[in-house]
């Protein structure tokens, strides 16, 4: 099932509370972020691709194509999906962000079997009573659709999945895996924990 998929890091913010240093590109127990999750991703997908609007050359060096927001003014992770949908060549699109490096090493196959099961055009993980939008396995054919919500101003990721068919995936044997990392803080927290 992974040659139907492609997969998308979303590495496109503007980092802001990183106090504007690249995300994706911080070390993390002596590897970059980035490098921790084409790790974890990689093997799940056909082909690995990184969404990055800044940092370009850098993100470069790890080998795997990179592209940037088709639609401009840092719009968001929807952008980077948008991106990754008009990059691709697979019928699925699976997108995660570059700020969690403890990425589960099932996520494709378990939102594909949710997916498939349900008759859905979206799967998107959960734990608890959260949903993680981000990490989303979706249809490639919905690329028209998003590309319209967001020039129409759309931003809010939710708000765009939910309008299709649509299925929240529990992950709550592994929260771990959706830990994600926005402040300096945050990281050295995480990694002291590790």
């Amino acid at each position: 099932m992974k040659e139907k998929i492609t997969g998308v890091i979303l590495a496109g913010g503007k980092s802001t509370r990183m106090g504007g240093v690249d995300k994706g590109l911080m070390p993390f127990l002596g590897e970059t972020m980035v490098n921790w999750i084409i790790q974890r991703l990689s093997p799940q997908v056909s082909n690995t691709l990184i969404n990055a609007n800044r940092e370009i050359e850098s993100y470069k060096s790890y080998g795997l194509h990179v592209i940037h927001d088709e639609i401009s003014d840092f719009s968001g992770p929807l952008a980077g999906l948008h991106a990754g949908m008009m990059a691709a060549n697979t019928e699925f699109i699976l997108s995660v962000p570059c700020d969690s490096p403890m990425l589960a090493d099932d996520l494709a196959t378990r939102l594909m079997d949710a997916l498939i099961k349900s008759h859905a055009d979206i799967a998107v993980a959960k734990t608890g009573s959260q949903h993680h939008p981000v990490f989303c396995l979706c249809r490639a054919n919905l690329s028209e659709d998003l590309e319209l919500y967001l020039k129409n101003g759309g931003r809010k990721v939710d708000e765009w999945q939910k309008k299709h068919a649509y299925i929240e995936v529990s992950f709550d044997d592994n929260p771990s895996a959706f830990s994600n990392i926005n402040t300096p803080e945050e990281l050295k927290d995480l990694e002291s924990k590790l």
